[in-house]
């Protein structure tokens, strides 16, 4: 029998059971048959953030930002390439904290950017302000992962 995680599609934000040795095989949603990877970081709002972080059997790294934050527009296509290098091991999100205000209150956060690093539901790590080579942003998390 087969190992399988649960993990939440980026489309739809429905939760799917994929089994550990299809991960890589650029497996689809069941609902919405998009991509449950894309390579990309996915965008949350109150409820996909809850789906994703209590649902997902995969870390999350959530960058926390907002559009008028020069230091989070810097670090936006390090993070891009970075879900590329992370993913499927680790889904990257993105919260727009002028949209989500209460979210980042719930989290505290003082500053963006921030980076904070869930696993099973509870953050495991934070990283405060930019960080702009995608290298470091997958070595950070795969060090606080190993």
């Amino acid at each position: 029998m087969s190992e399988t995680r649960h993990i939440v599609c980026p489309h739809c934000h429905t939760t799917n059971r994929v089994r550990t040795e299809d991960m890589g095989k650029a497996p689809d949603c069941g609902s919405c048959h998009e991509p449950l990877f894309t390579g990309h970081p996915v965008a949350l709002d109150a409820a996909s953030f809850e789906r994703h972080i209590a649902r997902s059997e995969l870390p999350v790294l959530v960058d926390f930002w907002a559009p008028w934050c020069g230091p989070c527009r810097m670090m936006a296509p390090a993070f891009e390439q970075a879900a590329a290098q992370l993913e499927p091991q680790v889904r990257l999100a993105k919260v727009n904290t002028e949209d989500e205000q209460q979210l980042a209150a719930r989290f505290n956060i003082r500053s963006i950017p921030t980076l904070a690093l869930f696993v099973g539901g509870r953050e495991v790590a934070r990283q405060p302000g930019a960080m702009t080579n995608p290298a470091q942003i997958a070595a950070w998390v795969r060090s606080r992962l190993s």
